[in-house]
């Protein structure tokens, strides 16, 4: 049995190294199982989460915006895609921040914004510069 979590894998069985780019390894079974590995650039990123309220004020709207039933729980890890918004109800959720927190979104910012948090840490980016 393989797990794979992160960056790491473990093995319950016998695992032979062929090269840097594959490993390979055999079961009790006749089949055998190789990975190819390709590599990845190392990714930092110093993320500061969003304030609760500014968190909880996104989800007020995506909640409106979307007019979903009341029971449904939307929260900072919340993806617009999986809660049912196609490309317009983005759209339409970008204008009601932006009408929300009195700030103007960039085509190429409001593509990137997936969740909820996502959007929270934005508008909170949006409205520190537009402050200072």
């Amino acid at each position: 049995m393989a797990s794979l979590a992160g960056s790491a894998l473990s093995l319950a069985m016998p695992v032979k190294a062929i090269n840097i780019k594959s490993v390979s390894f055999s079961g009790l079974r006749k089949d055998n199982v190789t990975f190819r590995l390709q590599p990845v650039p190392q990714r930092f990123a110093v993320c500061c989460p969003a304030k609760k309220e500014t968190v909880d004020q996104v989800c007020d709207i995506v909640k409106k915006q979307l007019a979903l039933a009341e029971g449904t729980e939307v929260c900072g890890s919340s993806k617009f895609q999986d809660l049912g918004a196609d490309s317009l109800d983005t759209v339409e959720i970008v204008m009601g921040l932006e009408e929300a927190f009195g700030i103007s979104v960039e085509e190429s910012s409001a593509q990137s914004i997936a969740t909820v948090e996502d959007a929270a840490n934005l508008i909170d980016d949006l409205v520190a510069a537009k402050s200072s």
